[in-house]
């Protein structure tokens, strides 16, 4: 079944999607890095500082891309349910890792998210394939997060 929608209604859509997806790092911008982060014990495997803006600039893209295909194909359903879900609680990780400095609770939180973001892959992969590839990196990305919240909670314990 696929959605109708006017090119006008799509694109204004697709705005949205990006507008929204975009939203959940504002979350974070009361909670930067700072002098904490930067004192931590570190891996030698630890991405510098400066590609963390483009990549996450590339992943949100792709994440509101992938969303809006996923409405254009079937509207607001379970499948962009488990998308807003999922993009809470990215929106809600900056603040416990950076804001509260809690590794811990952060790498439960991540780990909820990671599982979350594979059950929106799953769900888009079902409605349209393209919108679940495009969440392929974004998963990637946040599994490889998880790690590295993982060894600097084991590399700094409080």
């Amino acid at each position: 079944m696929t959605k109708t929608s006017s090119p006008w209604q799509s694109g204004l859509a697709l705005a949205g999607f990006i507008f929204i997806t975009f939203c959940a790092p504002l979350l974070g911008v009361t909670s930067m890095p700072g002098e904490w982060y930067a004192g931590l014990n570190k891996p030698l495997w630890n991405p510098p500082a400066w590609l963390f803006g483009p990549a996450w600039t590339t992943l949100y893209t792709l994440m509101a891309i992938a969303a809006w295909l996923v409405w254009k194909r079937v509207g607001f359903t379970r499948a962009l349910g488990f998308y807003f879900v999922q993009l809470i609680l990215n929106a809600a990780w900056t603040p416990i890792f950076f804001g509260a400095h809690a590794m811990g609770w952060a790498l439960f939180e991540i780990s909820i998210m990671w599982i979350a973001i594979l059950l929106t892959l799953l769900s888009f992969l079902r409605v349209q394939k393209t919108a679940g590839l495009l969440l392929v990196p974004y998963l990637a990305w946040v599994s490889f997060a998880t790690f590295l919240n993982f060894t600097l909670w084991r590399l700094n314990p409080s």
